[in-house]
């Protein structure tokens, strides 16, 4: 009745006058609890579809699954990456997406908010964001994922969601969520989750200051907002999105960088090609941008990629064949050259032959092993039944493989053959070998094209070089070789950075610049290494000379790694010197002692984990975290975490080292076979603290690849 209402509106008068909110708040309630009532509607009035959960326009913005600024509960395929880059109200976003597990997503984001410092003062982010799906969509539920966004950066765009997607129709998606933080500045109630603690009703304010902080105290407190969207799938190309943000752009409003109008956002993807989309935006009511994103899964070849050359087929004793016996290892030393493997010794004795061969094309070791044992059937004599294939990486014997020949001949053309002939293969430690002799000095070399790129410069985000190097190899015989490398820049702009070190710890990596702008031509490495096997499960190094862009001394390790064990242990010890900014031959003054033990493990389905503990370039003392995904294909996509003593205030920018590791095998990109990889590490900030040596050809990738777990996952192209 009147009454009532005359009561309402003097009781919103008097809450409006007492308090600091915006006047807005109550007509945002009233807003979002509607929408939230609509929401609810469609979700229990959905029709019970199939979901299609591969349609295109699934990254928002922020290059996370979501709509435009809002996310979504939409989950992409099991290892698939994505790269986005957003432009508009005021914000440039580049971001790099990666689900690394089933479950669960990463984000890496690199910002750039025009004048957000002040006047011409633009301020240059990092941040990190993690997605979970707690449910995925079926025909009666939504899907259902809670996010955190921002945990490792300036806070800026810090916020946490919980957030719901169904299917209406297989062309017509319903998202709608909580969120905090940032995703909470407009139409803001109070935290449901004051209830349990008043802790959660008030959240901190945002430092930006260095950043790389863990906000933990700040998750899920201060005030709550609903927010909500839609998205059509208007043709196969065309998607429609609109939405109800809940984020107000109140850092940039009130630094009077945007005029956030309207709380309704809207945007057009059009697939340009599969894993390309390109999006027009429309936001706040007056900004318009654009979004590109490009997604592609490791787990699936390249378009284009063309099949290895075929192997030859298993020689089959008694089907009618004629072989020549006579020069036996001359011509297997022919016809292993010919599949890229080098026969380094052959010894035959009764009705058994054993050969140490060197892998010179392949990037799976099984695929080398399986084409050496149907090189050997062709060759060898008839009343030669058991094979022992001994392979060999920089002189020394990494394991021992038997094989029975007829089980070759038997099980080439069987259905399960490729599982039956890896159960009946024998994998054991090869220690008795030892280091292989070379015959004679064997020299590799190369020149080819390098592109070397630094990314995040506050004053230029992206700089690259592009020039000549000439990298080679003397191998002087019992795992003893002499390697280099020389580059001589062509074009670039890596020694434009005028940024000047301000670390307070020693500049063992933030003088980079320095390099960069006095090494060309730059001597990258000059070693001296010997290999050895001083054991069963035993593997050593020892490398001496110039050992990477910025230190040179003399390096040790010694890993142990059973042949049967997905555990291992290393240990290395450094004594180095850093060298001149030229990059020739000369040292500077500064000189450490450092090393780590190291503790290595195989956790299974392509997930490695490595633990350095121990002493740093810059003194420091810690541990560094690395996890790593690896495909069938050899693309490995990992992160790591290094802490240290030096606390977040001394280490700077930052706060602590931190980045992506990604590895893309060559023959990945180009269809051919080939060992050769590129592979880079993404780093929001290069500081000193956590800083570890560089040295080439440490131990635990070189032997992992040739024992009986990483065999029997790559076991599917014995017979490639």
């Amino acid at each position: 009745g009147g009454n009532q209402r005359q009561a309402v509106i003097k009781r919103g008068q008097a809450d409006a006058a007492g308090s600091t909110r915006r006047p807005f708040r109550w007509r945002g309630r009233l807003e979002v609890r509607r929408g939230f009532v609509c929401a609810a509607a469609l979700f229990l009035s959905a029709p019970l579809c199939a979901a299609d959960l591969t349609w295109p326009g699934a990254y928002n913005t922020y290059g996370s699954p979501g709509l435009i600024d809002m996310p979504s509960a939409i989950t992409p395929e099991d290892a698939e990456i994505a790269t986005s880059f957003s432009f508009g109200a005021g914000q440039t976003k580049t971001s790099f997406t990666f689900q690394v597990f089933p479950r669960l997503s990463g984000s890496f984001r690199y910002a750039i908010i025009d004048d957000f410092s002040g006047a011409g003062a633009d301020l240059f982010d990092r941040s990190f964001d993690f997605r979970y799906t707690l449910a995925r969509e079926s025909r009666r539920q939504p899907a259902v994922v809670l996010g955190f966004q921002d945990v490792l950066g300036t806070g800026v765009f810090s916020g946490e969601y919980l957030v719901a997607t169904k299917h209406l129709t297989p062309r017509l998606q319903f998202s709608g969520g909580i969120g905090w933080g940032r995703l909470a500045s407009r139409g803001g109630f109070d935290n449901p989750i004051g209830l349990v603690s008043d802790a959660f009703k008030t959240r901190g304010r945002i430092d930006v200051g260095t950043g790389g902080k863990l906000g933990l105290k700040n998750w899920f407190r201060g005030d709550a907002a609903l927010f909500a969207g839609v998205a059509w799938r208007a043709s196969e190309r065309v998607t429609l999105k609109a939405e109800y943000s809940s984020d107000a752009y109140a850092n940039e409003d009130q630094r009077a960088l945007v005029d956030p109008a309207s709380p309704l956002n809207f945007g057009l993807t059009y697939r340009v090609s599969d894993g390309i989309d390109l999006s027009l935006t429309h936001r706040l009511g007056n900004e318009t941008g654009l979004l590109l994103t490009t997604r592609f899964n490791p787990k699936r070849p390249p378009r284009g990629a063309s099949p290895d050359p075929a192997p030859p087929a298993v020689f089959v004793r008694g089907g009618g064949g004629l072989r020549q016996i006579d020069g036996t290892e001359a011509r297997l030393t022919a016809a292993l050259r010919e599949q890229g493997i080098a026969l380094e010794h052959l010894a035959v004795a009764g009705d058994r032959a054993t050969v140490h061969v060197t892998n010179t094309r392949w990037r799976s070791a099984p695929q080398a092993v399986g084409r050496t044992a149907r090189v050997m059937t062709h060759v060898l004599p008839d009343q030669v039944e058991h094979f022992r294939i001994i392979p060999i990486e920089d002189g020394m014997a990494l394991s021992a493989l038997d094989l029975r020949r007829r089980d070759l001949e038997e099980l080439e053309p069987a259905p399960d053959g490729t599982w039956l002939s890896f159960v009946r293969t024998e994998v054991g430690d090869a220690a008795a070998s030892g280091v292989h002799a070379e015959v004679a000095p064997r020299f590799n070399w190369s020149l080819a094209p390098y592109v070397d790129t630094e990314l995040f410069d506050p004053d230029d985000p992206l700089r690259a070089d592009l020039g000549v190097r000439a990298q080679g190899r003397l191998a002087l015989g019992s795992g003893i070789f002499v390697s280099g490398s020389i580059r001589k820049k062509v074009l670039g702009s890596l020694d434009k950075s005028t940024r000047s070190s301000t670390s307070v710890l020693p500049k063992v990596r933030s003088e980079n610049a320095t390099y960069n702008q006095n090494g060309d031509p730059a001597l990258e490495y000059a070693v001296l290494e010997r290999f050895g096997r001083p054991g069963p499960n035993l593997y050593s190094r020892v490398s001496f000379g110039y050992l990477e862009k910025m230190f040179g001394g003399v390096s040790a390790e010694l890993l142990w790694k059973p042949v049967d064990r997905r555990l291992a242990f290393g240990a290395e010890l450094n004594y180095v010197k850093q060298r001149e900014f030229d990059q020739l031959f000369g040292f500077q003054d500064y000189e450490t002692t450092t090393g780590h033990v190291s503790a290595y493990y195989d956790l299974g389905n392509g997930f490695h984990t490595e633990l350095d503990v121990g002493r740093y370039l810059a003194g420091d003392w810690g541990a560094t975290f690395t996890l790593e995904r690896e495909f069938e294909n050899g693309i490995r996509i990992g992160g790591f975490a290094t802490l240290t003593d030096v606390g977040f205030d001394t280490f700077g920018e930052g706060s602590f080292d931190k980045g992506i590791l990604v590895t893309i095998p060559i023959t990945w990109l180009t269809g051919e076979p080939g060992r050769d990889t590129f592979r880079t590490t993404i780093r929001p900030i290069l500081r000193d603290g956590g800083a570890r040596l560089a040295v080439p050809n440490r131990l635990y990738e070189t032997v992992r690849p040739w024992h009986s777990k990483e065999l029997g996952d790559e076991w599917g192209r014995f017979w490639r």
